[in-house]
């Protein structure tokens, strides 16, 4: 009995981070999204070679994590219905546990260099809106 409380507990706890990061996620998607609203107005406005050239390459960034942010929200789907499908009486094995570490440190890099780009593209407003 106490080994399923402490299974509940734990798929509770991976339920919950899995909730919290699916979030974060789309509020970086739409964030991404208002990011290449502003690179569109930017080019509109033909400031030259100098402004272009760094516009382009952060277009290039957007579409990419635009692709992994698709990429963790599936994997996050995925995880879901594990947990869900998840047998109370199995062992609390390391399939689990391994596939939350993995997902919590693929969020730590994916985190990191989202708030790189983020930094980067708000020193480039600044520059020229």
């Amino acid at each position: 009995f106490k080994a399923m409380e402490t299974k509940l507990v734990y798929l509770s706890d991976l339920k919950f981070n899995l909730k919290v990061w699916k979030e974060e996620l789309r509020f970086h998607r739409k964030e991404m999204e208002k990011f290449e609203k502003k690179l569109e107005s930017i080019a509109k406005r033909n400031l030259g070679i100098e402004a272009m050239a760094p516009l382009e390459g952060f277009q290039n960034k957007i579409i990419r994590e635009k692709e992994v942010i698709g990429r963790m929200l599936q994997r996050i789907r995925m995880k879901k219905k594990i947990i869900e499908t998840t047998d109370l009486s199995e062992e609390l094995d390391g399939r689990l546990r391994n596939q939350q570490t993995s997902m919590k440190d693929d969020m730590k890099t994916y985190i990191k260099l989202h708030y790189e780009l983020k930094e980067d593209l708000m020193d480039y407003f600044l520059r020229w809106l």
